[in-house]
C-alpha cells in the first residue's frame, strides 16, 4: 500500500517524467565522469570537479527552453566557467582575497540576469563554480585538472541533453501569441458583423469574445515556463512583450466597439469594413511568428486606414442635428483600435527579426529596435542601478551574504567550508519570510541525512561499497527527493555528499558531523542576511514603485491632454519616464510572484495595475500620431472641458496609487459609459465647431474614458 500510494504521489508531482528523465541524465554523466575520473585517471581532483560540474549545471541551473537550446548555453557557458574557476583558485590563498572576490562575484553573477532574466538559473551554478574553487588548499598547479575536469563534465551533460530522453518541447510563446491572435481575429470579424446587422448570430459572437479572452489571457508570462517567456531585453522579447499589450487593447477596443452595436442594421458601415481589415491583420500578423513564415505587411490596413479616414463623419458646420454622434464615437473607437493591430503588427515584424522601415507610423514605439544590442542591454542595466530595484537589492544581498559566509568558513578553519556557502545560497531568499520558510527544510533535512550517514559511516568503512551506490544516491537525491520535497531532498543530498567525500578522503563519520556544522552555521548567516537587508522583499517595493508608476503614468496623461491643447510640448520626458519606471515595477513583479504573498497585500490586483499603465504609453503615442500637439488649440469649451475630465482621471491615478502604497484595497472607479452617453457632454461643443477639431476632441475623449476604465479594474481578484 505504502509503495503504491508514493508513486501515486510522484505521478501527480511529475505527470510528464521531467525531473525523473533529467535526474537519470544527471546519474548518468554523474557516475560515468565520477568513475572515470577517480578511478580510471586516479585523480581526486578531476573527480572532485567533474562530479561538481554536472550537479551544478544539471541540477542547480535551470536552463531556458529546448533540448538543443539548452545543451547550447552549456557549451557556451564554458568560458565564463574557466574565468571563475580560475579566479577562485588564483584568490583561494587568503581568506580575505576570496571573501573580496566572492562580494564581486557574487554581485556581477546575480545582477548580470538583469539583462536577461531567462538566464539566471545560470546563477546559482556560476557562484558554485567559484566557491569551490576558492576554497583551500591553494593550489594553482592543479588549475588544469579542475578546468579539464568541469569540461568534461558540461561536454558530456549537453550532449546527454540531446540524445538521452530529451523532454518534449512545450508550446511556445510565439505560438500562444499566434493563437491570441487569432482568436481575436475571429472576434473582430463577429463585431463587424454584428455592427452592420445587429440581429445577426449574436450568440456566435459571444462565444468568439470569451475564446478570444482565453487565449490572450493564455499570453500573460506567467503562464509559460521561464525559459520560454520573453523576459530578455533584446529587441524581439521586448517586441514580443509589446505585442502582447497590443493584442490586449485591441480586445479592449473591440469589446467598447461591439458594446456600441447600432440599434438598427447600418449597411456599408467604415468601422465595420475597418474592423474587417484589422481582423485580416491581426491574424497575418499572428501567423507571421510561426517558424519560416512571411513577415507581415500592414499595408492593406493602412490603405484600410485611409479610406475610413476619408468617411470619418464631422458633420456640417453649425448644423448640430446633422452630427452622427454615435457613429462619430464608433469610427473613433475603429480607428484607435487599427492603431492598437498596426502596433501589433509591426511589434511581430520586430520580433522576427524583419527590417523596420524608416517612414513606419509606428516607429517611435519601436526605436529601441534601431538599436544594437549591447546598447539595449546597457540600458537595462542603468535602468535596475536603482534604490528601488528588485534585482540590486537581491544581488546586494546575495553578494554580501556569501562574502561573510566565506569569512567565517575560513577564520573558523573549516575542512569543507564551501558547505557553509552552499547552505546559505540554498536558504537566502528574496524576503525574510520566505527565508525562515526554506531554513526549517534546510535544517532538518541536513540532521536527518547526516544521522544517517554517520550511521552509516560507522558500520561501512570501505570505499568500493560507497562507489557501487553512488548512482543509487544521485538518482535519489535529483529525482526522488526533489519530487518529496525540501526536507527529502535536503536529506539525500547529505547522504550523496557523504558517499562522495567517503571515496576522496579519510575522515569516517566525522563527515557527516562537518556537514551538519557546515549548513546550520551558513543557514544562519543566510537568515541573518535576509532579515538585515531589505527584509520585507519584492512586495515592498512593488508598492513603492507602483506607486511611481501610476504616478507618472498621470503625468504622461496630464501633459498628453496639455499638448493637444497647444499648452506644453509633446510629452517625450514624461512617456520616458513611464518606460523607466516600468522596467522597475516589472521587475518587482516577476520577483514577487516568487514569493510567499502576505494576505494583508493580496488586496491588490496587481495584474490591473500593471494594464492600467501599459496602456498610457502606446495609447498616448498612437493618439499624438493622430492628434498632433495644437490641434485643439483656440477652442475654449473643448480645453475647459478637456481639462476637467484630466483632472479628475489625475485624481484617481493619485487616490489609487496611494491605496496601492498603503496595502488597501482601491476603490473602482465608475466604469465608463457607453460610447453615444459618454459623448452627450460633448454635443452642445458641436455646433459652430470647426469638423476636424470635432474629430480631435473625440478621439482625445474617447482616450480618456479607457484610461478610467483600465482603473475601474484595479480591485481585488475576489471581487472580479
Amino acid at each position: 500500500m505504502f509503495g503504491t500510494s508514493l508513486l501515486g504521489r510522484l505521478r501527480r508531482r511529475d505527470p510528464g517524467g521531467a525531473v525523473l528523465r533529467r535526474a537519470t541524465r544527471l546519474t548518468l554523466v554523474a557516475s560515468l565522469v565520477f568513475y572515470g575520473c577517480r578511478y580510471g585517471a586516479g585523480s581526486s581532483t578531476l573527480a572532485t570537479y567533474g562530479l561538481f560540474g554536472t550537479i551544478a549545471a544539471g541540477s542547480f541551473a535551470q536552463l531556458p527552453g529546448p533540448a538543443p537550446q539548452r545543451a547550447r548555453i552549456l557549451v557556451l557557458s564554458l568560458p565564463a566557467v574557466w574565468v571563475l574557476i580560475a579566479v577562485g583558485s588564483l584568490l583561494a590563498w587568503s581568506t580575505w582575497a576570496a571573501a573580496a572576490g566572492m562580494l564581486v562575484v557574487g554581485f556581477v553573477v546575480a545582477f548580470a540576469g538583469v539583462g536577461n532574466p531567462r538566464l539566471v538559473g545560470l546563477g546559482s551554478a556560476f557562484q558554485l563554480f567559484y566557491i569551490l574553487a576558492s576554497f583551500p588548499p591553494y593550489q594553482p598547479g592543479t588549475l588544469p585538472e579542475r578546468l579539464a575536469g568541469v569540461t568534461v563534465a558540461i561536454v558530456l551533460l549537453a550532449a546527454a541533453e540531446v540524445l538521452l530522453w530529451p523532454d518534449p518541447v512545450p508550446v511556445s510563446y510565439r505560438q500562444r501569441l499566434a493563437d491570441a491572435a487569432d482568436g481575436v481575429a475571429a472576434f473582430l470579424h463577429a463585431a463587424a458583423e454584428r455592427l452592420t446587422d445587429p440581429h445577426a448570430a449574436a450568440g456566435a459572437q459571444d462565444r468568439q469574445r470569451q475564446r478570444a479572452y482565453d487565449v490572450v489571457a493564455a499570453t500573460e508570462l506567467d503562464r509559460d515556463p521561464p525559459g520560454w517567456a520573453p523576459t530578455a531585453a533584446g529587441a524581439q522579447d521586448r517586441a514580443l512583450r509589446i505585442c502582447k499589450v497590443a493584442l490586449r487593447e485591441v480586445l479592449a477596443e473591440a469589446d467598447r466597439l461591439a458594446a456600441d452595436a447600432p440599434p438598427e442594421p447600418i449597411p456599408d458601415l467604415a468601422a465595420a469594413r475597418l474592423l474587417r481589415s484589422c481582423a485580416d491583420t491581426t491574424r497575418a500578423a499572428g501567423r507571421s511568428l510561426s517558424p519560416g513564415a512571411p513577415a507581415v505587411n500592414p499595408a492593406d490596413l493602412d490603405v484600410a486606414v485611409e479610406r475610413a479616414d476619408a468617411e470619418y463623419p464631422v458633420g456640417t458646420s453649425g448644423v448640430r442635428e446633422a452630427v452622427d454622434v454615435p457613429r462619430l464615437c464608433r469610427d473613433a473607437t475603429a480607428l484607435a483600435l487599427a492603431g492598437q493591430v498596426r502596433v501589433f503588427a509591426v511589434g511581430c515584424r520586430v520580433a522576427t527579426g524583419a527590417r523596420l522601415d524608416a517612414e513606419d507610423a509606428s516607429v517611435g514605439l519601436f526605436e529601441y529596435a534601431r538599436r544594437g544590442p549591447w546598447t539595449l542591454y546597457r540600458w537595462q542595466f542603468r535602468s535596475h542601478l536603482a534604490p528601488r530595484s528588485a534585482h540590486l537589492q537581491n544581488s546586494l544581498r546575495l553578494a554580501v551574504a556569501l562574502a561573510i559566509a566565506r569569512v567565517a568558513a575560513g577564520l573558523l578553519q573549516l575542512t569543507h567550508g564551501f558547505w557553509v556557502l552552499l547552505a546559505t545560497l540554498t536558504v537566502l531568499r528574496t524576503s525574510a519570510a520566505d527565508t525562515r520558510t526554506a531554513l526549517r527544510p534546510a535544517v532538518l533535512g541536513t540532521i536527518v541525512g547526516a544521522a544517517v550517514s554517520g550511521g552509516v559511516m560507522l558500520v561501512v568503512d570501505e570505499p568500493i561499497a560507497y562507489a557501487i551506490v553512488l548512482p543509487v544516491t544521485l538518482l535519489l537525491a535529483f529525482g526522488l527527493g526533489r519530487l518529496l520535497g525540501p526536507v527529502w531532498q535536503q536529506a539525500l543530498f547529505t547522504l550523496l555528499l557523504t558517499v562522495v567525500f567517503a571515496q576522496l578522503s579519510t575522515e569516517g563519520w566525522r563527515l557527516a558531523e562537518a556537514r551538519l556544522v557546515d549548513v546550520v552555521l551558513g543557514a544562519v548567516i543566510g537568515v541573518l542576511a535576509g532579515v538585515a537587508m531589505w527584509p520585507r522583499g519584492a512586495g515592498y517595493d512593488l508598492r513603492a514603485n507602483a506607486t511611481r508608476y501610476l504616478s507618472a503614468n498621470a503625468d504622461a496623461v496630464e501633459q498628453t491632454v496639455h499638448a493637444v491643447l497647444g499648452a506644453a510640448p509633446p510629452p517625450d520626458d514624461a512617456l520616458n519616464r513611464v518606460r523607466r519606471r516600468m522596467v522597475l515595477i516589472d521587475s518587482s513583479y516577476c520577483q514577487y510572484h516568487s514569493e510567499r504573498h502576505d494576505p494583508r497585500h493580496e488586496q491588490v490586483n496587481w495584474d490591473a495595475v500593471l494594464s492600467a499603465g501599459h496602456h498610457v504609453v502606446p495609447g498616448a503615442e498612437a493618439l499624438l500620431r493622430r492628434n498632433p500637439p495644437g490641434c485643439l488649440a483656440g477652442w475654449p469649451e473643448a480645453e475647459a472641458l478637456l481639462r476637467d475630465s484630466v483632472g479628475r482621471l489625475r485624481s484617481t491615478y493619485r487616490a489609487v496609487a496611494d491605496e496601492v502604497a498603503h496595502g488597501q484595497t482601491p476603490h473602482p472607479t465608475p466604469p465608463a459609459t457607453t460610447c453615444a452617453d459618454q459623448l452627450d457632454r460633448i454635443r452642445p461643443l458641436l455646433g459652430e465647431a470647426d469638423p476636424r477639431s470635432v474629430r480631435h476632441l473625440v478621439e482625445v475623449d474617447r482616450w480618456l474614458a479607457g484610461l478610467a476604465d483600465s482603473l475601474a479594474q484595479v480591485h481585488p481578484r475576489s471581487s472580479m
